[in-house]
């Protein structure tokens, strides 16, 4: 598991280091680190051009000190400092007996940073609140466009560590180093599409393991201990059985790309009762299929509803009321009433809701662009609303449990190419399998995400897919789980 933890944590944390280490040990600790960050991007130090963006905090004085050791192996490195007279004096004095120079006037500076092969953005810390200030843009801008590598220490100026929403103008890095605990805002968009690569190094902060994180995201041997395997005894029924609630007369494809995810999620049997029988019997013969209505359909142990739904407000309903895990998507989130979800909630009978931007919006009522920019809040606000946990779709996936407190759940999966019709009826099958087959609404959720990723990855392969060539790929990214488990 890749735990992220918020600043507060992370400084409590180095405050406790500190007290039992040497003065100016810490810092050291990660200079050292990103240094040897910095020489292997470049691969060849001697020689090589490196410019320095020092604000007036600790990254600038990591910064510094891993310019000084660059320059003691013969790189050229030159300090731009955005506050000269508040640059870390420890750094700068080490920079210059290393034979570094400084550079005071930022706004002289745009050249140095287009021609270097390397820019180190040190310019604002993990507390850093909005973008970056006006001096410092132009120098963001030349980074940019520049020849170099941009290595951000610890996270990239003027993103939020505890939100991950960019506020204004920020540095765009290719590698960020950061120090000692992941932080939110590098896992989470749009600041981890800020981050580039991000490189971890270890600087002795045990106690942050001890504090609850804010932020999770799962590893393969992390999924591969959730999914469900069946034993000597297992039968279909015991695997567990998934109804699938979806589809209409104008939207028959969705019930068949959720019937098509819910078939490869582990449960035993996936019974379907909607409208578009005939179409999901054509594709998927094993179907148990019934015209009789959720509540008559026969056992199950999850609910998927919503997918194509239209205005089917009775079915979702019916649902609603029955005393089994629930999956609502698409038109159901439209659909579902919050007094009934919320009642579910505080029965303790688990929903897990599974809106894209626009439909968390909507049932926010704020706009798509604040969802997007903001998407832990949203998703702990719906899970807060709705007494439901809830599986934010995106660019960045993130799943919040009932209630909206604890971890929330960020998926590292995944491909652009998802983003094509379907696919999210596909991951809203294979979530109620998971959930039919007893896995809790926050790790269904979790779990059924990073299988879409790879799935999507493996369709993908840097080409279109189309929702159906994802749930053809589910087996494998299964199968890739599994066998990373050993």
């Amino acid at each position: 598991m890749r735990t992220a933890y918020s600043v507060e944590t992370v400084r409590a944390a180095e405050r406790e280091l500190m007290a039992r280490l040497p003065e100016g040990a810490l810092m050291q600790r990660a200079a050292a680190g990103l240094a040897a960050a910095c020489a292997e991007v470049l691969g060849r130090v001697y020689g090589s051009r490196v410019v320095l963006l020092v604000g007036s905090g600790d990254n600038g004085g990591d910064a510094l000190y891993a310019g000084a050791r660059l320059a003691r192996r013969g790189a050229g490195v030159r300090a731009v400092l955005l506050a000269p007279g508040r640059a870390h004096a420890g750094g700068l004095a080490a920079l210059r007996r290393a034979g570094g120079s400084v550079v005071s006037d930022a706004g002289g500076a745009v050249d140095l940073v287009e021609q270097a092969d390397l820019v180190v953005d040190g310019i604002v810390g993990i507390g850093g609140k909005g973008g970056l200030r006006e001096n410092a843009v132009p120098l963001a801008e030349a980074a940019r466009r520049g020849r170099g590598v941009v290595v951000a220490v610890d996270l990239p100026s003027g993103v939020d560590a505890d939100t991950g929403e960019v506020r204004g103008a920020a540095v765009r890095a290719d590698v960020t180093v950061t120090f000692g605990a992941y932080k939110p805002g590098l896992l989470i968009d749009p600041a981890r599409e800020y981050a580039g690569v991000v490189r971890f190094v270890g600087i002795g902060l045990e106690t942050v393991g001890v504090r609850a994180p804010e932020v999770e995201a799962l590893q393969h041997a992390d999924v591969a201990r959730l999914l469900p395997v069946p034993g000597a005894e297992s039968d279909k029924y015991r695997r567990g059985v998934v109804g699938v609630a979806a589809g209409s007369a104008r939207y028959p494809g969705a019930a068949v790309l959720a019937v098509g995810g819910a078939l490869r999620g582990g449960a035993g049997a996936v019974r379907y009762v909607g409208p578009a029988g005939g179409a999901v019997l054509a594709r998927y013969p094993e179907t148990l299929v019934s015209e009789r209505g959720p509540a008559r359909a026969g056992r199950v142990q999850a609910w998927v509803v919503g997918p194509g739904a239209g205005d089917d407000a009775a079915t979702v309903g019916e649902v609603l009321a029955a005393d089994v895990p629930v999956l609502i998507d698409a038109d159901g989130l439209r659909l579902a009433e919050v007094g009934a979800v919320r009642g579910r909630g505080l029965r303790g009978v688990p929903t897990l809701m599974t809106p894209h931007a626009g439909e968390a919006a909507a049932l926010l009522g704020v706009e798509r662009e604040e969802v997007e920019s903001g998407r832990l809040a949203a998703v702990r606000e719906l899970a807060a609303r709705y007494e439901a946990a809830v599986l934010l779709k995106g660019s960045t996936t993130v799943v919040a449990e009932a209630g909206g407190g604890g971890a929330v759940r960020v998926n590292p999966t995944g491909t652009p190419w998802l983003a094509t019709a379907g696919s999210g009826d596909v991951l809203s099958g294979l979530g109620g399998s998971l959930l039919a087959a007893g896995l809790s609404a926050v790790d269904a959720g979790s779990v059924a995400a990073y299988l879409h990723g790879l799935a999507g990855r493996f369709a993908a392969e840097g080409a279109p897919v189309a929702a159906e060539d994802v749930a053809g790929r589910i087996a494998e990214a299964w199968r890739s789980v599994v066998g990373a488990r050993g």
